[in-house]
């Protein structure tokens, strides 16, 4: 890329300019870097859902995790001692949980999803 070395200058109302700068902060830019994409006919993408989204996929591993270690005790003989112990709606329990953690994962992994795709259109 050539060396910015040209100056533009535009001349904006203070409440333009709040708004300028917030959107090129929302888009992770500068304001210089915001006008000239917007002046080049590009449109920059606005960053501000990421952190959220950034929870959602951790939320979503998370579970993951906490479903493999769930899994893991059901198979390794723990369901067994359990009965044997007159402990079945512990069983039970942990099995209900498994099933709620599987439906939250796919609600998430349809968000994270429509999230991305949104994402990917408003870049377009």
């Amino acid at each position: 890329m050539p060396a910015k070395t040209s100056v533009v200058k535009m001349l904006v109302a203070p409440e333009e300019k709040r708004r300028i700068a917030a959107a090129a902060a929302a888009s992770g830019m500068s304001m210089s870097a915001y006008a000239r994409s917007l002046a080049l006919g590009h449109k920059p993408a606005n960053i501000e859902g990421l952190s959220e989204l950034d929870k959602v996929f951790k939320l979503h591993a998370d579970q993951g995790r906490l479903g493999g270690l769930l899994k893991m005790l059901l198979s390794n003989g723990e369901r067994v001692r359990a009965m044997a112990m007159g402990k079945p709606m512990a069983t039970a329990v942990i099995e209900d949980t498994l099933l709620d953690i599987r439906k939250v994962q796919e609600e998430l992994r349809i968000l994270v999803e429509a999230v991305t795709k949104n994402l990917t259109a408003n870049r377009n």
